[in-house]
This record gives C-alpha cells, sequence and structure tokens, in this order.
C-alpha cells in the first residue's frame, strides 16, 4: 500500500515542480533606459544636412555668410519625409543650425534665420515644415542644434551659453515630441563672430554647461535621447563612414568622456567593464560630403556599399544614421533617392523569409528545467520572451534542428539588454552532410547581431555561447537564405594592362567577352584578371546561378594600356606621379605650385601612336582643387617642338566632376601634355585624377 501511494503521488510532485516560478535571472551590468530600449528599435533613420552650407557650396560655413543666401526654390519637406518612410525609415533629424549659426526657424536669439532669408519672404520655418511633414508620415523628429555658432559674436563668452540655452528651449517646446537631440563634438576655432574674425576656444567640457543642458531635455523632452562623443544617452561611433567594430560593447566609462574625446577610437567598440548603458550610433553620409555639393552628382554610395554598411551597423550592435544632402532646390536629389529605394529592396530580399521557427530547438542549458526559458523562446518571434541559462552557467549552446536540409546564410541574434549584455564569445556551426562545419567565431551581440557566412545546406545550426558576464538571455535566434547580391559588375584595369571584373558576392557568376559581341551564359565565365593592352571593348553580365537572373551588359573601353607611360620634366622620385595614369581615377597627382610648370604635366608614351583624342578625370576627393577648366593639349614626336590639337573648356566639370572625353583629328604622337589656361577658384596647383589617351575614334 505504501509503494502504490508513492506511485499515486508521483505525477502530483512533478506537476508541482513544473508550476514552480522560476525568476529570472538578475541585470549583469548596466542596463538601458526606456528611452534608450525605444531608440534601440528604431534602428534606421536618416539624418539631413540642409542650411546655409547646402547655398555657399561649403561643408563648414565662416558664420560670415548672408541669409539672402538660403532661397530654396522647391522646398518639399513631405518629399524627404516620404523618401525616407518609402525607404524603411522610422525617423529623420535635421541639422537646425550647424556651426555657422544660420537658424531654420525664426528664433529671437539671433537675427541669423530663415526670418531674415527671401525664402517665403521671411516667413518660413523648415523646422515646423519638417516637424508636420514626419507627423504626416508617422517619422519621428530628431534635431541637431551646434553648440559652435562661428556667426555669433558673443560665442566664447557667458552671454552665448545664455543664448544657446534658449535656442534649445525654443526646439525643444515648439516642434512637437522630439525622440533625439543631436550635439556635434566640433567646438571652438576660427570664425566670423560678429565681424570679428578671429579664433576662440572654449573648455569643451564646461563651457556650455551640460548638467543645464541634460536637465532642460530631460524636462522638456523627457523621452528624447541625448546623443554626444559621451551622450548621456547615445554615443558617436567614433568614425564617419558607417561602421562599427565586430566587437561593440553598448556600455561605457562615460564619466571619462567629453564632447571632443581625444580617444575617439574606443567609441567603435565600447567598454566591456563600462559604467554606463551608452549605445552606438553609426552615421554616414549616401555621399562623400554631408552638405549637397552637385559635384558630387555620381559620387552616390553604391548598392554594395550600403548593403555592407547595414550589416556593419544595425548587424553589429547599432543604430544605422544614414545622411542625404537635401540639395538647393530644397529636395533629396533623385540620385539619392535610387539607391536608398535599391537598398530597401535589397535588405527586404535578404530577409525575407525566415527559417527557423516551426523547427525544434533544444539547449545545452536551461534555467531551472523552465518552460519559460527554453529554447523555444529564442525563436518565437517574441523579444520579450527569451532562452536562460541557470545561474553561474556562462557557457551553453542552442541548436536548431531543421526538418530539412535547408540553405542558410545568415543569422541574426539578439539578447534580452533589459537585463545587459552579456555575451562575450560564441561560436555558429551548421551540420552539413553529418558534419559540423564552423561557420564564423564573434565577440559580441548585444540588441542585434547579423553574420553573413558562405551559403550551406545545413540539416542542424548551433550557436555555443563560450563566454558570458553571467547567465545566457538570448531573445531571438534567426536564420536566412539570402540570394546572392546581383548588381552590374564593375570593370577597371590597372597601369599593367590587367583587367578586373569586381562583383560583391563570390556566388554569382560572370561571363565576359572581348572581341564585341553580347555576353551570355555560353560565353567566357571570368575567373581572374587578365590582359588588355590594345583597345578592346570589354563586356560583362553577371549571372545568379540559382534561378538565372542577369544584369544588364556592361560595358568598358580600353585604350593603350600605360605600363610604359612617363611623366616628364617633373620630380622624377615623386611617388604619387604614377597616380595621373594609374587608370585609377581615385587617386591623383598635384603639380607643386611654386613649380615653373605648375599648369601643365607632360607624358612619354613610350611609343609613337596615331592618337584621336584624349581624356581628363578631374580629382575625386572630398575637397578638390587645382580642376582644370580650361584646357590645351598638345602634341610632340620628339618633346622639343609641340602642336596644339584642342583647346576648349571642360563644361562644369567643377559640378560634375566625370571623365571628360575630347576628340581631334588624328595625329601621330609620342609625348603629350595638358595644359590648363584656368583653373577653378584660381588655384596655384593643378590636379590631374587620371589622363588617358585615344587611338580609336570615341
Amino acid at each position: 500500500m505504501i509503494r502504490k501511494a508513492h506511485i499515486l503521488t508521483l505525477p502530483l510532485v512533478l506537476l508541482f515542480v513544473a508550476c514552480q516560478t522560476v525568476e529570472p535571472p538578475k541585470a549583469v551590468g548596466p542596463t538601458p533606459s526606456q528611452r534608450q530600449m525605444d531608440w534601440h528599435e528604431l534602428q534606421y533613420y536618416a539624418f539631413v544636412h540642409f542650411n546655409m552650407n547646402t547655398f555657399t557650396d561649403m561643408e563648414w560655413g565662416t558664420g560670415g555668410e548672408s541669409p539672402a543666401l538660403f532661397n530654396p526654390t522647391q522646398l518639399d519637406t513631405r518629399q524627404w519625409a516620404k523618401v525616407a518612410k518609402d525607404a524603411g525609415m522610422k525617423g529623420i533629424i535635421l541639422t537646425a543650425k550647424h556651426h555657422d549659426g544660420f537658424c531654420l526657424w525664426p528664433t529671437k536669439t539671433t537675427e541669423h534665420s530663415v526670418k531674415n532669408s527671401p525664402w517665403k519672404d521671411g516667413k518660413g520655418d523648415v523646422v515646423q515644415e519638417l516637424a508636420d511633414a514626419c507627423k504626416e508620415y508617422g517619422l519621428k523628429l530628431g534635431l541637431y542644434l551646434s553648440p559652435w555658432d562661428r556667426n555669433n559674436e558673443h560665442y566664447g563668452k557667458p552671454e552665448y551659453v545664455e543664448i544657446f540655452h534658449e535656442q534649445l528651449r525654443e526646439l525643444l517646446t515648439n516642434y512637437g515630441e522630439l525622440f533625439e537631440v543631436w550635439f556635434d563634438g566640433a567646438n571652438g576655432g576660427s570664425g566670423y563672430y560678429g565681424g570679428a574674425n578671429e579664433t576662440r576656444k572654449i573648455d569643451n567640457k564646461t563651457y556650455y554647461e551640460w548638467e543645464k543642458t541634460t536637465e532642460m531635455i530631460r524636462e522638456l523632452q523627457p523621452n528624447a535621447v541625448i546623443f554626444s562623443d559621451g551622450g548621456p544617452d547615445i554615443r558617436w561611433v567614433g568614425n564617419e563612414e558607417g561602421w562599427a567594430n565586430e566587437t561593440n560593447w553598448s556600455v561605457m566609462r562615460r564619466d571619462e568622456i567629453h564632447p571632443g574625446w581625444p580617444r575617439y577610437v574606443e567609441l567603435r567598440s565600447g567598454h566591456e567593464d563600462g559604467t554606463h548603458w551608452l549605445p552606438a550610433e553609426v552615421n554616414t553620409s549616401i555621399r562623400p560630403g554631408w552638405y549637397y555639393h552637385p559635384g558630387e552628382d555620381h559620387q552616390v554610395k553604391t548598392l554594395p556599399r550600403l548593403v555592407q554598411t547595414y550589416y556593419e551597423s544595425i548587424g553589429r550592435n547599432g543604430n544605422f544614421l544614414l545622411n542625404l544632402p537635401v540639395d538647393d532646390r530644397g529636395l533629396v536629389h533623385e540620385n539619392d533617392v535610387q539607391q536608398l529605394m535599391a537598398l530597401k529592396a535589397q535588405i527586404d530580399t535578404d530577409f525575407a523569409q525566415e527559417l527557423a521557427q516551426g523547427n525544434p530547438a533544444s539547449a545545452s542549458n536551461v534555467r531551472g528545467n523552465s518552460s519559460t526559458f527554453n529554447a523555444e523562446k529564442a525563436i518565437d518571434g517574441d523579444f520579450e520572451t527569451y532562452w536562460a541559462t541557470d545561474d553561474g552557467t556562462t557557457q551553453a549552446s542552442i541548436t536548431i534542428s531543421l526538418n530539412e536540409p535547408t540553405k542558410v546564410n545568415r543569422i541574426l541574434l539578439q539578447e534580452y539588454i533589459p537585463l545587459g549584455q552579456r555575451i562575450k564569445k560564441f561560436m555558429v556551426s551548421a551540420e552539413v552532410d553529418g558534419t559540423w562545419q564552423v561557420l564564423d567565431e564573434q565577440t559580441t551581440v548585444g540588441y542585434k547581431r547579423i553574420l553573413r557566412f558562405e551559403t550551406v545546406t545545413a540539416t542542424q545550426v548551433k550557436v555555443d555561447i563560450l563566454d558570458a558576464k553571467g547567465p545566457i538571455t538570448l531573445s531571438t535566434l534567426e536564420l536566412y537564405n539570402a540570394p546572392p547580391l546581383l548588381v552590374d559588375p564593375k570593370i577597371t584595369r590597372n597601369r599593367d594592362g590587367m583587367v578586373s571584373i569586381e562583383i560583391p558576392d563570390d556566388e554569382v557568376d560572370v561571363y565576359v567577352t572581348t572581341d564585341g559581341m553580347e555576353p551570355t551564359t555560353t560565353s567566357k565565365k571570368y575567373d581572374g584578371p587578365f590582359p588588355v593592352l590594345t583597345p578592346t571593348n570589354v563586356k560583362a553580365i553577371a549571372v545568379d546561378p540559382n534561378n538565372r537572373q542577369q544584369t544588364q551588359t556592361v560595358g568598358q573601353y580600353f585604350d593603350l594600356a600605360k605600363k610604359d607611360w612617363k611623366v616628364v620634366g617633373a620630380l622624377q622620385n615623386d611617388a604619387d606621379l604614377v597616380k595621373l595614369m594609374d587608370d585609377d581615377p581615385n587617386t591623383f597627382w598635384a603639380t607643386d605650385e611654386n613649380a615653373s610648370n605648375s599648369n601643365e604635366t607632360t607624358i612619354d608614351l613610350g611609343a609613337s601612336h596615331t592618337l584621336t583624342g584624349f581624356s581628363y578625370w578631374p580629382i575625386q576627393e572630398r575637397y578638390p582643387f587645382g580642376i582644370i577648366t580650361k584646357y590645351d593639349f598638345l602634341v610632340s614626336q620628339d618633346n622639343r617642338t609641340w602642336k596644339s590639337v584642342s583647346k576648349g573648356e571642360f563644361s562644369n566639370v567643377v559640378n560634375n566632376r566625370i571623365e571628360q572625353k575630347i576628340n581631334f583629328a588624328p595625329t601621330l604622337a609620342r609625348y603629350i601634355k595638358l595644359k590648363a589656361l584656368e583653373k577653378h577658384n584660381g588655384d596655384g596647383r593643378t590636379s590631374f585624377a587620371e589622363i588617358g589617351v585615344f587611338t580609336t575614334n570615341q
């Protein structure tokens, strides 16, 4: 009877154990506030640099510009908002005042604002129009207010701090709810300063009374995060190139940091032993400059570069702040819009179908053996539930057993960061044909980590947590099979005449022709660089081998290879000389402004050729100089007797810095000379990104 009683009560005991509440892990280290959590969830939003610099073609204005220069002809903030919304962005941050001090709202604190511009007869308010547009399109609004003011006569004195705080108060109270207030780290230096035209330095740790600034924002916009090098809520990532380090902690020793902090490289990775939650915002511009410059219309970031930025920002535990330089019409330029939509389409395609849900999940350790924290919680699509391990268990694994062999090349992981960031090291493996393969080994996860790897057909995928600060709390594990990134191949040639075809995805096939025929999938498959030393049209297509989709044909004409070319009459030990004839327009050489031939360059082609034209690439640098606007092109057989074969103007070359191609009557020559008759801004030096010649009609 006793034995029977024990048997009867055993299920009741198991039921009692199963119903016991298992406490969640305790927080480890700093944790995010609610405003920071809200910010993490936004992930992707726009920066809009639009201000006086848009109309002066500058990046940093001096502060002495006239308000009369600000006069957009088609300003439409609804277009900005629609573009951002269509691109998948969640908000817009506007440069309400940049370093030159010009205010985009009719502030009472200065005359240097839209109220004294011809735009809308001084009755306009860009900030209000954007606030209304964001509300209409369901976007968050953020504002950038430069602490530095190169226009204000009081800058550097206590009076200016009061003005700065009043400007901030106006922005915080008049335009509805803000999600972010953005402060730049550039502070103090030369400026107009009411006509003083001098250099003023300040202590950027104390001058602006940051504690008072923060108190004001907390009072008037309690849900807004504050951005600067040191937060206090959000930190700069330490570069303007759009990437965080692979190791990226959301915590830092915040009290060490201040705007303009010299150890900014540490911002890229955070501090493992950080004292405050201070996650990274990854900012970059869709063009080389932050402000619109017509000369950069051809330099909008490519789709592969934007995709890379997405994975190196959002995919590395950061938020992605992409700058859109609104043009002098007052619109997001059509070239920028095209690339934004291409990025949206590609990311949507990459993450179109999640593969982990609906498959069995298991873990080597589950907190209290409870269903509340089991492995299934990592693949249920709910961030608020998570797989957790027992106290003291900082090494464990979670495995997804796929119902059938499945192609996989992406994994997305999220920690339950309301309890802190914990994972210090992890490894991802897949079982392929019965054998386990390591796909990647990395460090931090945080709010979101996305890894890309070569496509495998897996029956199981496993994540091994190799080290953590405390019990593991993994809220999300998602698997994807993104298609190859299919974009037009890029055809280039180096100085030695070797042609390379660049594709951003190794899983894409490229087919090439050199005989003028259109390439097809029966043409020669590209398998590495090949020589092209004489005039040749190289054509290529990229093909997705999975579905046979292909790009349009891309063609590139190459004339004489430049391996035997030499610059004559310049310092032959100048290592940069080769850059004007290396077949790479992104490099350049410039003359010495004190040299007698500072306006020209002479090249020995190494042999005589019948020339029919020449080409000139202007410098592609962010801050160009020495661009030839009017030219004289001369040829010679002996470097003594010269003949001018073409003289003229490179039309609009400053605003449209693309290759300039000039044809002339066939002429036999061994030496060529490109002479600048006029240069943009009368520069003393002359710059050459690339010089080429043609021996056939172009």
